[in-house]
């Protein structure tokens, strides 16, 4: 029978192989086959004898990594709305809302069948003729 220790310090080559496929970067790659490590050593009385210790790994690395993505992602998104709190108006409506509302009626209130050059005025912008003969 071989010894786990000696086979788990075997699969380490292609532990770091498959960690650098999902991280994509070397150092993030070794923290990940470390981490994994350590949590199939605290696990070890889950392992099963007689089923591939590799595979074993391999899905410990691939949660620890899908946790920590999802952390990441959740941070980032979190760090995202903070920014938007600021945005607040006096009516506690975002400054967002008002434009899309305001950029909404505008659209509504253009007949349809107007040429360009009218709806250019509605938006105080020149025509796309106007814009093509200056550019002349």
């Amino acid at each position: 029978m071989i010894d786990p220790r000696a086979e788990l310090i075997s699969l380490l080559p292609r532990l770091r192989r498959f960690a650098y496929g999902l991280t994509g970067d070397g150092h993030q790659a070794d923290d990940l086959v470390q981490t994994g490590c350590l949590k199939a050593i605290e696990r070890w009385q889950q392992y099963q004898p007689g089923t591939s210790l590799a595979s074993w790994l391999f899905r410990i690395l691939q949660t620890t990594w899908l946790d920590e993505y999802r952390t990441r992602q959740r941070q980032q998104t979190d760090s995202w709305d903070e920014g938007f709190d600021e945005l607040k108006g006096d009516d506690g409506t975002t400054l967002l809302e008002a434009r899309s509302e305001a950029r909404a009626k505008r659209l509504i209130t253009v007949p349809s069948g107007s040429s360009s050059t009218s709806a250019a005025s509605l938006y105080d912008r020149p025509s796309t003729a106007t814009s093509i003969s200056t550019a002349r």
